[in-house]
């Protein structure tokens, strides 16, 4: 990506392309839409839920967990899908599964059935998520793609944010959980039925040898012909170049997996989704009625579609490592806060909504720094003809996680106590943080070379710090605006 500002992404953007892309990008990011209305929506039915089922500390984390099982699952299948069956067929496949499997949760008569239908849920979701950015890169245009991709994390937290507010609006209604888990079924139908309408991406269409189909797609986004000549070329330059899983563990290529890798563990075991999953139940922890717990979940689901809004305007401005410190700052500030709270019940007394407070601050700090950041960087750190596979390898890897933390934060509530809990992720947040400050190069406006020879440099124990050389730059250049394509 280059050094533009938000608006003058959106200028770049009506001259290298026709309407017709960005409905075709709202259409496809619907699918990180479906991920996040079902992050979101769990954790306001899960007060319900409980008690309608009897559920157990480990029926709810299953309930929880099994989602992202088959996250994992669908993650890990999504790469062989998408080249067998195209990313088309394969979204069309996965919004069905995700009406089916809505449906069945909704109607679910007990813990165990529920457990099962959202694996299946999850099979869904991860699929989608994983294509939705692929698909989106493999049809624009390259000097928007970073932006248009990103556009997919925005569609995930306004997918937490509508999910918030379906809680908020049937809080009261009878058998509440069962229609805020059924209206799921909705953006299911809009993306299955929406994808039917949209091309086969041109990337597909030319590894089969269908030049002329792929040509004709990107004529229905791209302004230019000059740009469409030379997105083809690019094209069958990755294609023939394209690596495989054993190639992203290389030694060259090694540095880079384990910053990918190190962001994908990062973001998630400072406790995200616990806040995200569980936020309503944190705030019965304060003392909040069901009805208040939920009301309160909506302001920490607007302030996360404010934050990434404002992330994905500014990145390229300042640069991603600035947002990356600043947002692990907070992270670790409002657990510290968060710990201290639950530790103390005189400033429980003095600042009940204290609790709030830090949560905002937390899923602020999250909104402006790891949110985004570690899918940014993922498609910026490896070499384009890894992309894909080493892009795959993080993005189940944070699915892994996400489970992990999220199956364990009851457990972990029940062993450790509340505070003790948030102070465990405040020392993991400082861990990161180390990491951070000391491993993660700045991609912004850097080619693939520099950043490796960073991180290289970086393994002998040398400075992280830009390197300007002109000649460097010039050697290296044509990569600088592939660095957010493919």
């Amino acid at each position: 990506m280059g050094s533009s500002s938000g608006g003058g992404l959106i200028h770049k953007a009506r001259g290298e392309a026709k309407p017709f892309l960005f409905v075709l990008a709202a259409v496809a990011a619907l699918g990180g839409f479906l991920f996040g209305y079902d992050t979101g929506v769990i954790s306001g039915a899960l007060l319900f839920i409980k008690p309608a089922f009897h559920a157990t500390t480990l029926q709810q984390q299953s309930i929880i967990g099994s989602l992202l099982v088959g996250a994992v699952v669908g993650a890990a299948a999504s790469g062989y899908l998408a080249e067998a069956m195209s990313r088309k067929w394969t979204k069309v496949l996965s919004g069905c599964i995700y009406v089916a499997a809505a449906l069945w949760s909704a109607f679910a008569s007990g813990a165990t059935e529920l457990i099962a239908a959202r694996f299946v849920l999850g099979l869904a979701v991860g699929t989608a998520s994983f294509v939705a950015p692929m698909y989106i890169a493999e049809v624009a245009p390259r000097q928007i793609r970073g932006g248009l991709v990103s556009f997919n994390q925005m569609m995930v937290v306004i997918g937490i944010l509508i999910a918030y507010i379906i809680d908020f609006l049937f809080k009261g209604v009878a058998d509440n959980w069962r229609w805020m888990l059924g209206l799921g079924a909705v953006p299911g139908v809009a993306l299955a039925v929406g994808m039917i309408l949209m091309p086969h991406s041109p990337r597909w269409l030319m590894e089969r040898g269908r030049d002329d189909e792929a040509r004709a797609v990107l004529e229905r986004v791209h302004r230019r012909a000059k740009g469409i000549d030379s997105e083809m070329e690019d094209i069958r330059h990755v294609v023939a170049e394209e690596g495989g899983v054993r190639d992203i563990v290389r030694a060259a290529v090694r540095p880079m997996l384990i910053v990918g890798m190190a962001l994908a563990i990062f973001q998630q075991i400072v406790g995200i989704n616990t806040v995200i999953y569980y936020a309503p139940t944190i705030l019965r922890f304060t003392g909040s009625s069901v009805s208040s717990a939920i009301t309160q979940t909506v302001f920490i689901g607007l302030t996360n579609v404010v934050f990434t809004a404002v992330a994905v305007l500014l990145l390229d401005r300042f640069g991603r490592r600035a947002f990356l410190l600043l947002g692990t700052v907070g992270l670790i500030v409002s657990l510290l806060v968060l710990g201290v709270f639950f530790a103390s019940a005189g400033v429980r007394h003095a600042a009940p909504d204290l609790a709030l407070f830090a949560l905002i601050l937390y899923i602020a700090s999250f909104a402006i720094g790891l949110g985004p950041v570690f899918w940014l960087m993922i498609s910026e750190i490896f070499p384009l003809h890894l992309r894909s596979p080493a892009m795959a390898l993080c993005t189940i890897t944070n699915w892994a996680f996400n489970f992990l933390v999220s199956f364990t934060f009851l457990s972990l509530v029940s062993a450790l106590g509340r505070s003790g809990t948030f102070l465990l992720y405040a020392a993991v947040g400082l861990l990161a943080l180390v990491f951070f400050a000391t491993r993660v190069p700045e991609t912004n406006g850097r080619s693939l070379e520099e950043i490796e020879q960073q991180l290289q440099h970086k393994r002998r124990g040398k400075a992280l710090g830009r390197d300007d050389s002109p000649a460097v730059a010039a050697a290296i250049a044509h990569y600088v605006t592939g660095a957010s394509g493919e």
